[in-house]
């Protein structure tokens, strides 16, 4: 069994620096109003990943720590977690750190790694279960009441909630999609037909890539036509020569003349027959670049009706980058995603159809599943309230009897909601039932629900009687309780005491009391005082054993530690519990 074995507090609320050393079965913490048993829950709470609360630091401290070690038996579910989150185990057991600064900084250390706090919530899921005073109120809401009865009932409502869950999600998102669609579908119509006029536009003028780039080019060579011809002619007669003027002197002749020169010698050095090589090739590119020269002016058109043609296609497509992109590369591409948006808006209707379709399946569907979950929480609700009905007599209570009142509220319209049963209902994330925790409390007394119908102390037992019938069915290894016995007394507290005392021979059970009937049950108890400077040190957390236990007992009763009254009858208790043990 996986045991709290003890923990450490420093500089939290009233605590300085204590130790808290608790027993693998029933261990009591009790002490005078104010010395700081509560501290021992709320440190707990913050190593289980409870919201951390600069207050709780100590004026004048840097920061509360809370240190506790948790031995694990191997394997366990909480063993693969911790692993998986990289945290070493010492001896088979987990150490868990919490660090809470005054500023209000938290940090989360386990097995001696730093992980998130929400990695310390997750364990203490499987590994602790903790009750007090905002528990019991927890569990005045329907909504608790309805979660306490699916984990009491197991698979039978897990299996068709998970299901349910998974469609009425579904349901969700197909309502807001189609919904969408609906009141929508004007701009929407409105989009189709801009889109259809802008590409209507596109594909009357029929662009080509890249084609504005090219006609640009061709309307500055065309516009200046004669410019180009011109510098044409003047190179051409630089490099070949001017027909009309035999006395000219051309680039072609001088090089060939250098050329010639430089080839009758060449044999007499090597050096000078690499430069007619040169000049040689200067020759050749001058012919070729000539050539070119005579053709680029042969070819030139200098059309006027070419050029007026040409830019009346530039002014069209500018019309088209005016409205639709930079460039005509631009304009395609935004055809080609307008193109394809337009399909998707022409296809609203059909997509109505479907989503239509498949909302009237989905509610089909959740209709069954949320029948599946009231037959199954009804069934479980009956199992339920038997056993805690049945745990309520051993705690005092013989005459009470609880049950549970699971219902469903009319749909305000049939659209609205599922049928189960045969009528339409209002439902929601968990399916259509309305549960609710009833208690009569004697005899003739009609059922009410525990949060008109229960008082204080009879609250405090349904709690203890929930938990009890949970322990049974769904067990976690460390039960705390902080003033579970909160109005009760008398036979009511003993059989309290006794009924902690049976729940611990299966489990950790740790409680803070105020309560002498209670702490007898205890095979540990933990007195926590202060010292005369209003702190509680490492000796202000002692286990009481003997007579110092004896005395213990007598102040809870008496508020006098020597009264011989008082101590006859802790002693007298203490003897009554182990006759129970």
């Amino acid at each position: 069994m996986s045991v709290l074995e003890e923990m450490r507090i420093r500089s939290l609320g009233v605590i300085d620096d204590a130790v808290v050393e608790l027993s693998p079965g029933f261990t009591a913490v009790t002490g005078e109003t104010g010395a700081g048993k509560t501290m021992v829950v709320t440190s707990l709470g913050l190593l289980l990943g409870g919201r951390a609360d600069p207050a709780l630091v100590r004026i004048g401290a840097k920061a509360a720590v809370v240190e506790g070690r948790i031995a694990l038996r191997p394997g366990t579910s909480a063993v693969l977690r911790a692993e998986e989150a990289g945290a070493e185990l010492d001896d088979g057991a987990l150490l868990v750190s919490r660090t809470v600064s005054a500023e209000g900084r938290s940090r989360a250390f386990l097995g001696g790694r730093s992980v998130p706090v929400g990695v310390l919530a997750e364990l203490a899921d499987e590994l602790v279960a903790v009750h007090g005073q905002t528990d019991q109120q927890g569990l005045l809401r329907p909504a608790r009441q309805r979660e306490a009865l699916d984990r009491y009932a197991g698979d039978a409502v897990a299996g068709p909630l998970a299901k349910y869950a998974g469609a009425y999600k579904r349901l969700r998102a197909v309502a807001v999609e189609l919904e969408e669609l609906v009141t929508r579908a004007r701009e929407r119509a409105q989009e189709a037909d801009l889109l259809r006029f802008g590409l209507n536009e596109i594909a009357s003028v029929e662009p080509l890539p890249g084609e504005d780039a090219e006609l640009a080019a061709e309307a500055e060579r065309l516009g200046h036509a004669e410019a180009l011809a011109s510098a044409a002619a003047v190179g051409h007669a630089a490099l070949a020569g001017n027909p009309e003027d035999p006395e000219s002197v051309d680039a072609t002749t001088l090089v060939a003349g250098a050329h010639r020169a430089l080839e009758a010698v060449r044999s007499h050095d090597p050096a000078l027959a690499a430069l007619a090589e040169r000049i040689g090739e200067v020759a050749i590119l001058l012919g070729d670049v000539a050539g070119e020269l005579a053709g680029y002016a042969d070819d030139l058109d200098a059309d006027p009706l070419r050029l007026a043609a040409v830019e009346e296609r530039r002014a069209a497509l500018t019309a088209l980058t005016r409205k639709y992109g930079e460039d005509i590369t631009a304009v395609l591409a935004w055809a080609q995603e307008g193109a394809a948006r337009l399909t998707e808006l022409d296809g609203d209707d059909d997509r109505i159809g479907e989503l239509t379709a498949e909302r009237d399946g989905l509610r089909a569907e959740l209709s069954v599943l949320a029948q599946e979950l009231t037959d199954a929480r009804t069934e479980a609700a009956a199992r339920f309230a038997e056993a805690v009905t049945a745990e309520l007599a051993s705690l005092a209570m013989p005459h009470a009897r609880v049950s549970f009142a699971v219902g469903q509220s009319e749909s305000v319209d049939e659209a609205s909601g599922v049928e189960v049963g045969g009528r339409t209902v209002a439902y929601g994330p968990t399916g259509a039932d309305e549960v609710e925790l009833l208690l009569a409390p004697h005899p003739g007394a009609p059922p009410r629900p525990i949060a008109k119908g229960a008082s204080g102390g009879e609250l405090s037992r349904v709690m203890l009687a929930v938990e009890v019938v949970f322990a049974g069915t769904d067990p976690v290894p460390t039960y705390l309780f902080d003033e579970v016995d909160a109005g009760v007394g008398g036979k009511a507290a003993v059989e309290i005491g006794r009924r902690l005392a049976k729940l611990a021979k299966s489990a950790q059970v740790v409680v803070v009391t105020h309560l002498p009937q209670v702490a007898a049950f205890a095979d540990r108890q933990l007195l926590v005082e202060k010292t005369n400077d209003g702190t509680v040190t490492r000796s202000g957390v002692t286990v009481l054993e003997g007579e110092d236990r004896v005395r213990e007992l007598s102040r809870m009763l008496a508020g006098q530690e020597d009264s011989e009254t008082a101590r006859a009858h802790a002693e007298e208790l203490l003897a009554t519990a182990r006759a129970d043990g």
